[in-house]
């Protein structure tokens, strides 16, 4: 089943709002910052699926135009089903001069023999902000399945004037390959990659990496790092044994980006 779902965020005089919106089965969108007492706009994608099953192609439109900030949320953890075939996520974002987008979603979960492509792309222009994370688990761990999923590939690329600035490839094997032998995931169970891309002529937030690395180093039974772009942002790479830790962890990497002034 193809499902769509296509939305801009824009922003008038007073603050960010979502402008247009058009969505197919099973998807909502609905927004989430009725207690916030800033002017951003804070969003959340729904979804009536209880996962995503052999055949499914998701596809999201998503634009924040000039001088919007949008943070999106997502519903709960994204189940990859059981798949005789295989299914696909497309994500096209586009980021006008001075938006910001942030969007830490929760945790994957590749269910036995599930094969699953996520491909992202994100134009930005100039002074654009941008934050997002994915975190990859080994399955449903409590059930008995670690690595019985059949291959996750996601494809992450980040443009600026139509320029590739930025390319992240994943691709998990299992069966073909083993993902906690010594240089590979070993002893860890879930990994988490979060990205942040900025296009400002100047680089900003000065001491972000340490103030990143603070976070890392507080957390227990994880190994993680920070690394910093050619251009003005950075990369962290989590293992840990827990969605919801990582997961929480990233929420407040996102928190501590989003409240800097400016």
């Amino acid at each position: 089943m193809i499902c769509t779902l296509n939305f801009t965020v824009e922003k008038n005089e007073q603050r960010s709002f979502l402008k247009d919106a058009y969505v197919t089965q099973p998807f909502r969108i609905i927004p989430v910052g009725q207690h916030k007492s800033d002017a951003h706009a804070y969003l959340m994608i729904m979804s009536s699926s209880p996962g995503i099953l052999s055949g499914d192609a998701y596809e999201y439109f998503i634009r924040v135009k000039e001088n919007a900030r949008l943070q999106l949320q997502s519903q709960s953890y994204q189940r990859l089903f059981n798949m005789e075939a295989s299914a696909t996520q497309k994500m096209q974002i586009t980021l006008e001069k001075g938006s910001s987008f942030f969007f830490v979603p929760h945790p994957v979960v590749p269910h036995k023999n599930s094969r699953f492509t996520s491909l992202n792309r994100i134009d930005m222009a100039e002074d654009c902000v941008l934050l997002m994370s994915e975190i990859i688990t080994c399955g449903r761990k409590h059930h008995g399945e670690v690595f019985e999923f059949t291959s996750f590939h996601n494809l992450f690329e980040v443009f600026h004037r139509g320029r590739l600035v930025l390319k992240d490839n994943i691709l998990l094997q299992p069966k073909e390959n083993d993902l906690q032998t010594m240089g590979m995931l070993e002893t860890y169970t879930h990994q988490g990659t979060l990205i942040f891309s900025a296009t400002t002529d100047t680089p900003s937030l000065p001491g972000l990496s340490d103030k990143i690395q603070e976070l890392l180093e507080q957390e227990t039974d994880i190994l993680g790092g920070v690394s910093r772009l050619q251009h003005n942002g950075l990369v962290v790479r989590v293992l840990g044994h827990g969605g919801e830790q990582l997961f929480t962890l990233f929420q407040n990497i996102q928190e501590l980006i989003w409240n800097i002034p400016g």
